[in-house]
């Protein structure tokens, strides 16, 4: 595991937006960590303070190995990473890192699992959970959308590409419970510029948020330059401070990049991550 060397450059010794060698001998050493609290702290939002739970859900669809005969196994995979870990994992070190399993040998999908399990806890800094999926198994996915009312068909001018929390306010009304969400939300990877797309959902309890300014506000992350799970930790803590529900949680999905979608979910504590179900363009 190699860790982040600067707040201010997290990239700095990351492969990511480098050209890179792709191993295919198994290289735990490719997987690199970026501490969250640098940040976080950007945010305002204390190590020992979290103003929330949650995880990381990680999505993989390009996974591979040989068995003991040196014939194939493919696998999906998904990873678990808890958001009070004190590192997020790199996504391309994450990508190369699984590509280094092409061609070493296991015995068994379980012996896969423990050494997924020892090197991600590692980088994470805290036990993660994952499972594996043989293809051979006919795994099924589910794809859908949250129940909840859509944002997007709001007839609003957007003028702010860059994240303007003084979109966020309440109306009037006693308290309601309601998830919203939208499939506006794009960001850029804070290293490369590259798009990330993604559908976000809020799911809140309290007095109701100006829907035309919440739409607003995650339209003004169009320009925004931040990793998937800081975006969502941004979202979160700006809605938290603006509107002040008494209960919160913000999930977003983002679409797959090198075999692999990011997940991040964070909720004041009252509401359980959502199901493993894919947005359409994932």
């Amino acid at each position: 595991m190699k860790p982040s060397n600067a707040a201010t450059d997290p990239g700095a010794a990351s492969p990511l937006g480098k050209a890179t060698d792709y191993p295919n001998r198994y290289a735990p050493e490719l997987l690199y960590s970026i501490p969250r609290q640098d940040k976080r702290s950007e945010l305002g939002i204390a190590d020992d303070a979290l103003p929330f739970v949650g995880e990381d859900l990680w999505n993989a669809y390009e996974l591979s190995w040989l068995n003991t005969r040196g014939k194939p196994v493919v696998a999906v995979g998904n990873f678990r990473i808890p958001a009070d870990s004190p590192n997020l994992i790199e996504s391309k070190s994450f990508k190369l890192y699984l590509n280094s399993f092409n061609q070493t040998a296991f015995d068994s999908i379980e012996a896969v699992a423990a050494i997924l399990l020892q090197d991600l806890s590692a980088a994470a800094g805290k036990p993660i959970q994952l499972a594996l999926e043989p293809l051979a198994a006919r795994p099924q996915a589910a794809i859908g959308i949250p129940p909840g009312i859509l944002l997007d068909d709001l007839d609003i001018a957007c003028t702010a590409y860059q994240p303007a929390p003084e979109q966020l306010n309440n109306e009037g009304g006693p308290a309601v419970e309601e998830t919203l969400f939208s499939h506006l939300l794009k960001s850029n990877c804070l290293v490369t510029g590259q798009p990330d797309w993604a559908m976000v959902v809020i799911r809140y309890r309290g007095r109701p948020i100006d829907r035309a300014g919440l739409l607003r506000y995650i339209v003004s992350f169009r320009n925004h330059n931040e990793f998937h799970e800081q975006c969502v930790e941004r979202i979160f803590t700006d809605i938290l401070r603006r509107c002040a529900p008494e209960s919160l949680a913000v999930h977003a999905r983002y679409t797959r990049r090198g075999g692999l979608d990011i997940n991040p979910f964070r909720s004041t504590g009252e509401y359980g991550p959502p199901g493993n179900t894919r947005e359409i363009r994932q």
